[in-house]
Formats: structure tokens, sequence, C-alpha cells
């Protein structure tokens, strides 16, 4: 009986150091594995290929590859406009767990609508997309701005990336179960590789509204906080909108946050299109599909361990000295890839990418949550979720004019050093401290409502 005790310690020991110390950090960790079902299979690795090859099959090649970029397009502005307003309703009607669970039940729906596009139905596609990239962005804002809540500054930090880690591994078990069946149908019992793919979108609805009931059963709706002149009734809308603007109007008191925005928004932008761009750089140089396929599954599954190693970087170098070492190890990876040539080049610089990916994410998700009063967490998490949006567009810009006017994307891959290092210089005028300061003076002002 002792020595089953003495495990139970220490296994509880081991989750705590890996950020998962009670059943709220784990219930809110594993909504991570359940969303990141949604980014492996549907954003990055199956739908894109199917949009090309089935839904626009009918429209020349170029069309296909240009009304895709439209769809994401669409999704993201519509995101970026709308998420901090969503945010400023949802603080004042202390409604994230609500806001959340409609964004989960539609976005699961509409990923497994996907199964109904057929040979020719791209614009029925985008349109399910673009639902389906809204609800999973507008998700993340609830989902985010519950973490202040539940973690103290002691831990935030192992806490947000024990939830990138295991959206690694989440998203990366469903991706090769998904990737078995459209390889190989007829192990399965399915018929053909386009019945697999359909069965992959429901899968990942499935996958998402399933691992996502932990958090609504375990993780507490945060206590409403009004501000002392603010009424307690009225259009939650109109007050969301009221709230919003006058933090835009107040927004000056909050100068270390905005500076660690554009910080974010800089090296944001160039981790996003190493996200974005590697598989078409890849291509573009001769390597072939199983190396750049089997290189995103490696990444997914290495980068579980690395994001938990940096949870514990952080605690022993600090959030933003542990960060700057990830824009240090992304700077090296643009320089590499500037000279890979050969497979094994890219098998190399995937499991870098691996090793500082969800770490870099994490801790900025943590560190950004440490400068946000817990009065607006859904509000200020709109304003980064904006700032993340916006952060992935100017670098693919960037990366195909300097491709077009060069003629190769080897020159593009390098350009991406200036948003790296760009963004290590800003953060390094980040005042840390002054922002957690400036937080809790605006909630000291705040009171939990009647």
């Amino acid at each position: 009986m002792a020595m089953v005790l003495s495990q139970q310690g220490r296994f509880r020991q081991w989750l705590s150091r890996l950020g998962l110390a009670t059943r709220e950090h784990i219930a809110w960790a594993l909504y991570d594995w359940a969303n990141s079902a949604f980014a492996t299979t549907i954003m990055a690795a199956v739908l894109p290929i199917y949009y090309s090859t089935v839904a626009a099959a009918d429209l020349p090649p170029n069309i296909a590859s240009a009304y895709w970029g439209y769809t994401t397009a669409a999704a993201l502005a519509l995101i970026a406009f709308f998420s901090p307003i969503l945010g400023a309703v949802a603080d004042y009607m202390g409604a994230k767990k609500r806001f959340l669970a409609l964004f989960v039940a539609v976005g699961a729906l509409f990923s497994a609508l996907l199964a109904l596009v057929g040979q020719g139905d791209w614009l029925l596609a985008s349109l399910i997309f673009i639902v389906a990239n809204v609800a999973f962005a507008g998700a993340n804002i609830f989902y985010d701005a519950l973490l202040p809540s539940i973690a103290s500054e002691e831990v935030i930090d192992r806490v947000s990336a024990a939830g990138y880690a295991l959206g690694y591994l989440g998203g990366g078990l469903l991706l090769l179960l998904n990737v078995a069946w459209i390889l190989q149908p007829s192990l399965f019992g399915i018929p053909d590789t386009t019945t697999a793919t359909r069965l992959a979108f429901v899968s990942v609805g499935l996958w998402w509204a399933l691992f996502s009931v932990p958090l609504f059963r375990y993780v507490p709706e945060p206590t409403r906080r009004l501000a002392h002149d603010e009424p307690v009734r009225g259009n939650p809308i109109k007050l969301g909108w009221a709230r919003l603007l006058r933090t835009a109007r107040e927004i000056s008191k909050y100068r270390q946050l905005l500076l660690f925005l554009v910080a974010f928004w800089l090296y944001g932008d160039g981790i996003g299109t190493i996200i974005k761009m590697a598989t078409i750089y890849g291509t573009e140089i001769g390597i072939g599909q199983s190396d750049l396929i089997s290189a995103l599954v490696l990444t997914q599954f290495a980068g579980i361990p690395f994001t938990f190693a940096f949870g514990w970087l952080a605690s022993r170098l600090g959030t933003k000295r542990a960060i700057a070492v990830g824009l240090l190890v992304y700077t090296l990876i643009s320089i590499g890839g500037f000279f890979m040539e050969k497979a094994w080049h890219f098998w190399v610089l995937a499991l870098a990418v691996a090793t500082v990916q969800g770490g870099t994410q994490a801790l900025s998700r943590s560190l950004f949550s440490l400068m946000v009063p817990r009065s607006l967490a859904s509000e200020f998490f709109g304003f980064f979720s904006v700032f993340a949006k916006f952060a992935g567009v100017l670098g693919p810009f960037l990366f195909g004019l300097i491709a077009s006017l060069a003629g190769t994307s080897r020159l593009s891959i390098l350009s991406l050093i200036v948003f790296f290092l760009g963004g290590l210089v800003v953060l390094a005028f980040v005042d840390v401290d002054e922002g957690h300061r400036v937080a809790l003076e605006v909630d000291a002002h705040y009171h939990p409502a009647a």
C-alpha cells in the first residue's frame, strides 16, 4: 500500500513539473489536444490537397490555388474584425465558457460538413472552411482567456506549454490515423481515397467535440468583474462595443503590452511564414512529397518533449529570455534554409523547427497573460488574436515578392531573419514586471458583479 502511495506521489510530482498539477490544468490543456486535430488534418495536411484535386478539380491549378488563398484570407479577416468585440462581450457577460462552447459546436459541425464536398464543389468547400476556421480561431480567444484564471504566475508558463505539447500529440495521433486511411483505405474497409478523406473530416469534428468535454466539466467560469461605474444590465453587444472603445482610448497605459504585441507581430510573422511556406519551398527545390509529409509528422511528435522543455527553460531563464532563445534558433533555421539542397537537409530543419515552434508560441501566450488584466482577459486575447492573424500576412507576401523578383525562394527564406531579429530587438525593451504591475492596478479597480 505504501509503495502504491509513493508511486502516486511521484506521478503527481511528474505531472506538476509538466504543468499539469491540477484537474483544472489537465482539463484546460486537453482542449489543445482536441482542437489541434483541425489545425493538422484540415488546415495543414488534408484539406488543401483535397481542395485542389477534388473540390476545384475543374479549375486551372493556378486558379484553384488563388481561390484557396482568398478563402484563407477571408476567414482571417472575419476573425480579426470580430474577435475584440467578442472578447469584450464575453468579459461583460462573464460568458467565456458559453462562447467557447458555441464556437466549438460550430467548428466541429462544419469540420464534419466538409465530408459533403465533392468534385467541383470549390465554393461549398470555401464557405464551409471559412465558417469552421472562424470558429476555430474564435474558440481560441476564449480558451486562451481562461488561462490566467486557472494558473498562477509561478506555473503559467508550464501550463501554457503543456497545452501546446498535448496539442502536438493529439493532432499528430489523429493525423497519423487519417493519413493511414487515405493511403491504405482498403486496410480499414474504406472503398477509396476520396471516401477516406471525407471520413477524416468527420473524425476531426468528433475528436474536437469529444476531447473538449473535460474543459467544460472541470474548468470554472471566471467570476464576472465589472468596473465600478459600469452598469450590470444592458445590451451586451452595445456594452461590449463601449467597453472595447474605452479600452482603446486608454490603451496608452498598457505600454509594455503594446510593445510586446509589436514584437510578437514581427517574430510571429516569421514563424507563421515558415509554417505556411516550408512545404512549397521544399517542393520548389525538388524534395519529394513523401519526405515533406513525413517531416511534417516528425515535427508534430518531436515538438511534444521540446514544448514541455521550454516550460522548464522559462522557469530557469525567465519567459522573455526563453522566447529569445527560440528566436535565435529560428534565425539559424532561416540561414540553413538558404543552403538547403537535399531531403535530409529538410528533415534536419524540420527537427530544428520542432525544438522551438510550440515552446515559443506557448511562452508568448503565457507572457501576454501576465500583462493582461484578468477582468479584461477575453477582450485583450481578442486583440492578441488580431495580431496573430495579421502576423500571417506580411511574411508570406514578402516571401512571394522576393521569390518573384529574384527567381528563387532561397533569398525569401533568408529574408525571414528580419522578422526574427526585429522581434528579438523589440522584445528586449519589454518590461514584463511593469506590464504585470499595470495589469494588477487595473484589476484593483474592478469588483465581482453581484
